[in-house]
């Protein structure tokens, strides 16, 4: 596997309308979210496409909590551009009110929002997350452009019954995937439009140690510069970071010293998202959001197991 040339893939779904959030299920399946289409939805073994739950505005991030409930990262809407067969996010629409995080039970299709603020700030673009090994869960908020200002974004640290969310790091520019080290010592995020990816060592469940700063140099793993920008990401059992990366799109695999070990070149400007699955969880399931299609590519390290619902 190498960005040298093209990487070989199997198509698993397509006509997705803007997909991202990919979990692999034990059953085969996939769970994803449409963000365009304001949904959950399912993708089954042989590429049938159903609706899990309508949640509206622009759900986003999604992964499984200690409840087996997947929650989703909700940024309350965007405008959208086609060009040249291709879909984009572009703006904030005209009835954006906030953005939230959002409860989804799996076999009803029944949802709950547990929070829409923090310490009385109302949360702005909630955009991608993940659960720690206590149950807890990380996630960031981007922000939102407007037409000629930007909401500032953060990190934040919430447990799964409404009972707690707290602002960890703020502010941040555009801060978007995320994702624990495998020994669950190190936070990273990525910042998409400078396309930096951010590490930030763990002292205990929801707490950063060390200089918070905004824009540390200390804390900065890797940035590519050129035109690349980064979204999601998910780590492998050897903890490395493999980073979707935009504009020049495929995903960057950046080892936890900083070093590009390589960059898998894909056919989509907006590669969105790569999680794992398979029963030897050597599967990268990647959502390609501006083709809108979900594909599954070999791949040559073991994934990192999550912590609930899906090994």
């Amino acid at each position: 596997m190498t960005g040298e040339k093209p990487v070989q893939f199997e198509v698993i779904a397509k006509g997705l309308r803007f997909p991202e959030g990919p979990i692999w299920m034990p059953n085969g399946e996939l769970i994803l979210v449409e963000i365009e289409a304001g949904r959950l939805s399912r993708v089954s073994n042989e590429g049938v496409i159903t609706t899990i739950a309508d949640l509206g505005g622009s759900p986003n991030g999604a992964a499984i909590g200690p409840d087996g409930a997947c929650y989703v990262c909700n940024s309350g809407g965007f405008t959208w551009l086609t060009a040249d067969g291709l879909l984009f996010p572009e703006g904030t629409p005209d009835d954006y009110s906030g953005g939230s995080i959002q409860r989804v039970d799996l076999d009803t299709g029944k949802f709950e929002t547990i929070y829409t603020e923090c310490d009385g700030m109302r949360l702005s673009g909630p955009n991608d997350i993940v659960f720690d090994r206590s149950g807890g869960f990380w996630f960031t908020d981007t922000g939102k452009l407007f037409p000629r200002t930007t909401s500032r974004g953060g990190i934040y640290y919430a447990q799964p019954d409404g009972s707690s969310i707290r602002e960890v790091l703020y502010p941040r520019e555009f801060p978007n995937g995320i994702a624990l080290s495998p020994d669950e010592e190190r936070l990273y995020f990525a910042e998409t439009m400078n396309g930096r990816l951010w590490f930030y060592p763990l002292s205990g469940p929801g707490q950063v140690a060390g200089d918070i700063t905004p824009g540390n140099p200390e804390n900065l793993l890797h940035s590519p510069g050129g035109i690349r920008g980064f979204d999601s990401m998910c780590v492998d059992r050897e903890g490395n970071v493999c980073q979707a990366t935009l504009f020049e799109g495929g995903i960057s695999i950046i080892s936890p010293d900083g070093d590009l070990i390589d960059f898998v070149t894909l056919p989509d400007p907006l590669v969105t998202n790569i999680c794992f699955g398979g029963d030897d969880v050597k599967s990268g399931y990647v959502t390609m959001s501006a083709t809108g299609q979900l594909i599954r590519i070999p791949w040559p390290r073991e994934g990192h197991r999550l912590n609930f619902g899906i090994y």
